[in-house]
């Protein structure tokens, strides 16, 4: 199939996952589409694209035709609904090419090709750290959505194989794209980071970890980690909003008399993380399941030395640029954490090394390799 035109296919992307509002909703797979769509005008401007949009804001200086529902589809009541019902007949009347779901789940009454992304499949590896409603909504319908996409986009080498192994999709379907990390994470000049330092009241030394709380970032085990070699000179910073199944992790900082010596900021704006990165002794990730590790790769962007875990695709995301630990076993997390800290000379090592390989990573190869993708697609009649 020869390209012969500027607007030589039309792609819906449904981005009703951007977020409208500061919160855990708009980390992760929020930045994810905002990149997508930040860069895309850059990776082929001889495609034409329609954003399907409920409360989010595409970038101000993308240009790229929006088509705002009207249904509150910030919460998954809505969404589903919209998704499945509403969208099969958006996409027939822009008469949309393909469709791009850029979270798991596709349109199944719709005769639009699609290509979606799947970004981990925790609910299927770890389904007892999911409220048993979304786990099985997310099971099924990511099943049935990959058998029918033409094809798949896996942010990882570790997705792709386990949606070869649990979504039954051949690999010959599926695009390895891994993440970028924008230009602002980067390291800060000194000054600006003592002020954001005293602006948040934060300590000379500590241990940074930000993630959603929920079970699969594994908090509460780095919690107790961190009790074993709690010394009263550096403390436990958790960044993230509240997410799902988090008040084990409260009671158990209560418990191990934590309180003063962990501290939960909440939710941070993607703008403020540079800043977090930077003021940070160390960053420890230590989670049991992910797609990517967004993070990590950030922490390292930003010269901050990372320890984190060794479960898959953790290495693969951090290189030869993190020291490694096993996410169950707490006195080893305990054990690493603690050479981190007491180790200078490491500490400069893997912010070196970190430097180094974050920069591999940006979200404009990232776009031109999803382009690929959708031409990849567009091909397959």
């Amino acid at each position: 199939m020869e390209v012969t035109s500027k607007d030589d296919f039309h792609i819906a992307i449904n981005a009703h996952l951007l977020s409208g509002q500061a919160g855990y909703r708009s980390a992760g797979v929020h930045q994810y589409i905002y990149q997508l769509l930040c860069h895309l005008g850059q990776a082929d401007d001889r495609l034409r694209y329609t954003i399907l949009l409920g409360e989010g804001e595409i970038p101000p200086d993308a240009s790229l035709t929006q088509l705002r529902s009207r249904l509150p589809t910030s919460r998954a009541l809505g969404r589903i609904p919209w998704e499945q019902l509403v969208q099969p007949w958006v996409l027939h009347r822009i008469e949309a090419d393909l469709v791009h779901e850029p979270v798991f789940i596709a349109p199944l009454l719709s005769a639009c090709p699609t290509i979606i992304t799947i970004h981990d499949l925790s609910f299927i590896r770890l389904p007892h750290l999911f409220q048993p409603a979304k786990r099985l909504y997310l099971t099924a319908m990511t099943r049935l959505s990959a058998r029918r996409a033409r094809r798949l986009i896996a942010v990882s080498a570790h997705t792709a194989a386990e949606s070869v192994k649990l979504l039954g999709v051949p690999m010959e379907r599926i695009d390895v794209i891994y993440h970028g990390v924008d230009p602002a994470f980067r390291p800060l000049p000194a000054s600006e980071v003592e002020a954001f330092r005293r602006r948040q009241g934060l300590p000379e030394r500590f241990v940074l970890c930000v993630g959603t709380l929920e079970p699969r970032k594994n908090h509460t085990r780095l919690v107790e980690a961190f009790a074993r070699i709690y010394n009263g000179k550096t403390k436990l910073v958790l960044v993230g909003g509240k997410g799902w199944l988090y008040d084990e992790l409260f009671a158990r900082v209560k418990a191990l008399e934590l309180s003063d010596a962990v501290i939960f900021p909440g939710y941070a704006p993607n703008e403020e993380l540079p800043l977090w990165y930077n003021a940070a002794t160390a960053f420890v990730y230590p989670s049991l399941y992910e797609g990517f590790g967004m993070p990590v790769l950030e922490a390292q962007a930003c010269g901050t030395p990372v320890l984190t875990s060794i479960a898959p695709p953790l290495p693969e995301t951090a290189g030869d640029a993190a020291l490694l630990a096993d996410p169950y076993d707490i006195e080893a997390l305990a054990a690493s954490l603690d050479q981190m800290l007491g180790d200078g000379a490491l500490r400069s090592e893997l912010c070196e090394r970190g430097l180094a390989h974050a920069r591999r990573f940006t979200w404009a190869r990232m776009a031109r390799e999803t382009v690929r993708a959708y031409r990849r697609a567009l091909k397959e009649e």
